[in-house]
């Protein structure tokens, strides 16, 4: 009976090496699961989109596409109870910045312009400027 609980693996010693392999092996399937389904969508079509003609000009839509995904798995062994989980996700941005216009055999690519980058900031960045320095100095005049 002695030899017998000897055999026996200590619960509270924590997981055995093979357990640590597996939850390794997992998280490689996972994410190469992953990798395979976003890698799947990733195509010439999502930056540039299908061609369209009107008028004798063509317009190639392009965009800017981002793919980005995680994942992973664990395990725990508390006393005699153990339990494994796993997760991950990704995500797609695809943002248009532009066309290419394709007009009497000459391609040219037309950005996209961003107002608020355009316009906006550098109207803020003015007016910071301006004002800035007659704040400093009205400071400086307290002292």
């Amino acid at each position: 009976m002695t030899a017998h609980k000897e055999d026996k693996e200590d619960p509270t010693s924590g997981p055995p090496q093979d357990l640590d392999v597996t939850a390794t092996q997992a998280s490689v399937t996972l994410l190469e699961r992953l990798a395979e389904k976003l890698g799947g969508r990733a195509s010439v079509t999502a930056v540039y989109g299908e061609p369209v003609t009107a008028d004798g000009v063509t317009v190639i839509p392009v965009a800017k596409v981002a793919y980005g995904f995680g994942g992973g798995t664990g395990r725990t062994v508390e006393g005699a109870k153990a339990g494994d989980g796993g997760g991950g996700g990704g995500g797609v941005e695809a943002k248009p910045i532009g066309y290419i216009e394709i007009r009497d055999g000459v391609s040219t690519y037309r950005p996209i312009r961003d107002p608020w980058r355009d316009i906006a900031l550098p109207l803020a960045a003015l007016a910071l400027a301006v004002t800035l320095p007659r704040a400093v100095r009205a400071l400086r005049r307290r002292r």
